[in-house]
């Protein structure tokens, strides 16, 4: 029986355990065996990692904060590796590259940052995105850390005619990344 994870109550859903360990066992050989982080997997493919959802299966919650602390692991070993191949002062002048990119976009107008769906489609309402981002663009711009907790947990309402759910979550994902790499966690 496996106890890696508390379980969820036997009628109610929690991600599937064998999916669970398989990636667990992935992400463990992978971090053991390939010290210089170039292969295998990322933290990004850590934070993209999901399950399907099982009764009975492993709490989504606990599961959830042992991938954020594992991909915090590897995010750590990436930035190591990259100042090590690329010096220091190239791998900060490449991230902060990245920050800058993410802050024009968020500081273009309030609902036109992102793409928009129809007006019959349902995506992320552009006010809960604009508030969001604005108070990310707020802290990025006088160089303070943002949480990426914050980032991590962001939900937007649907709305008709809203934000191209997928272009606003790539770039949630991007700035993460830049998050992690800039050393914020």
């Amino acid at each position: 029986m496996n106890t890696t994870f508390p379980r969820a109550k036997r009628s109610a859903l929690g991600y599937d355990v064998a999916q669970v360990e398989a990636f667990l066992e992935l992400a463990r050989n992978a971090y053991d065996t390939d010290a210089s982080g170039l292969l295998g997997l990322s933290s990004s493919d850590i934070r993209q990692a999901s399950f399907t959802m099982r009764k009975g299966g492993y709490s989504c919650h606990h599961a959830d904060s042992a991938l954020e602390r594992l991909e915090l692991a590897f995010a750590r070993r990436e930035r190591d590796t990259a100042i090590v191949t690329s010096g220091t002062p190239a791998w900060l002048e490449a991230n902060i590259a990245r920050r800058e990119v993410l802050l024009a976009r968020f500081e273009r107008p309030t609902r036109h940052r992102f793409r928009r769906v129809g007006i019959l489609t349902r995506g992320y309402a552009t006010s809960d995105v604009d508030k969001f981002v604005n108070s990310v663009s707020a802290a990025l711009g006088e160089g303070l850390p943002f949480p990426v907790e914050q980032v991590r947990s962001a939900v937007f309402r649907s709305r008709l005619g809203g934000y191209h759910e997928t272009q606003v979550d790539l770039v949630l994902d991007g700035l993460v990344d830049v998050l992690l790499a800039l050393g914020t966690d």
